[in-house]
């Protein structure tokens, strides 16, 4: 069983990305090892389908399969959030049904992008997929993707409702932690979906992140957190801006294509993206922010433990 429930997560949480095989297929093998190395390496849970899986240019039967392989490599031992990203509210709700059905532990549910809902559509949308699901729900707030924000007073709605447990905030409003502590109390659970902002998060009452970054340095996220949880606020400031560069380049191209990018650099997985995304074609900024990691936390680095012949090639 799990060390800690999908509702009382904290720490470190990796979005991650969906790996295509050279016919353009799901390449199922890749993503099994993803999983298995962050697990390895700590990961709080497992991010499955959400943009950085480039969930909506997934069909719900390629859905339901990554969430299946997600959760038999999983094994209960960290739980698993599927990323339900669909601007309309029927076909959300079948995403959530199938995630729960092939083994979910929770679910992290973007604001309907496109459409431009009221906040009473807002919270519509998500009270209708809670209805159809017996998960638990994280809420994702990501404006600067959906144009759709996640009005405080709605989030207050929700927060109230039992099966919302957690919001990962993207919206880079730092006075929003302590604000939404204040509405949705103690437990309710405050994840950071920035890691360029995650330990000013953390400071403002946060409880961990939803991060790209912990793809490809676990360590000095997992570290970072650590550091300033265990009051080492000096440390903790000073794995953050080690981090920084690889925060920022991972935040740029369309997003996960800097992720596949780096992860590529590391020999895990092809950079191949389904259109309308396309892969970075110089990977020359991504094996040097690598090669500086390498040089000052590589015992922190993924490359270190799983790739060595490629860390050294770097």
């Amino acid at each position: 069983m799990f060390s800690v429930p999908a509702s009382r997560l904290a720490g470190y949480a990796p979005f991650l990305p969906t790996p295509f095989d050279s016919k353009g297929g799901i390449d199922h093998a890749a993503f099994t090892r993803l999983c298995e190395l962050q697990i390895g390496e700590g990961a709080n849970a497992l991010i499955v389908g959400d943009a950085a899986g480039e969930a909506t240019s997934l069909s719900i039967a390629e859905f339901a399969d990554l969430v299946g392989n997600a959760a038999r490599a999983a094994r209960k031992r960290v739980p698993v959030l599927a990323g339900v990203v669909s601007n309309a509210t029927l076909k959300a709700a079948e995403f959530a049904q199938r995630a729960e059905q092939s083994g979910a532990d929770a679910l992290l549910c973007g604001a309907p992008y496109y459409n431009k809902p009221t906040q009473e559509g807002v919270f519509a949308h998500f009270q209708w997929i809670a209805e159809s699901s017996s998960l638990p729900i994280f809420l994702h707030d990501a404006p600067a993707r959906t144009a759709c924000p996640i009005a405080d007073a709605t989030f207050a709605r929700l927060a109230a409702l039992p099966p919302f447990v957690g919001l990962v905030d993207a919206t880079g409003d730092m006075a929003r932690p302590s604000r939404l502590r204040a509405l949705a109390g103690p437990d309710f659970r405050l994840l950071s979906g920035d890691d360029k902002s995650a330990l000013s998060f953390l400071a403002q009452g946060g409880d961990g992140c939803a991060s790209l970054a912990s793809n490809v340095a676990p360590g000095i996220c997992r570290n970072m957190y650590l550091a300033y949880r265990h009051g080492q606020i000096s440390r903790a400031q000073r794995l953050s801006l080690a981090l920084a560069p690889l925060a920022a380049f991972l935040a740029r191209d369309g997003n996960p294509a800097a992720l596949k990018a780096a992860l590529a650099a590391l020999g895990l997985m092809s950079p191949a993206l389904r259109r309308p995304l396309v892969a970075i074609e110089d990977s020359h900024e991504i094996e040097t922010i690598l090669a500086d990691l390498v040089g000052g936390y590589g015992e922190y680095l993924i490359v270190q433990h799983h790739a060595p012949a490629r860390a050294a090639a770097i």
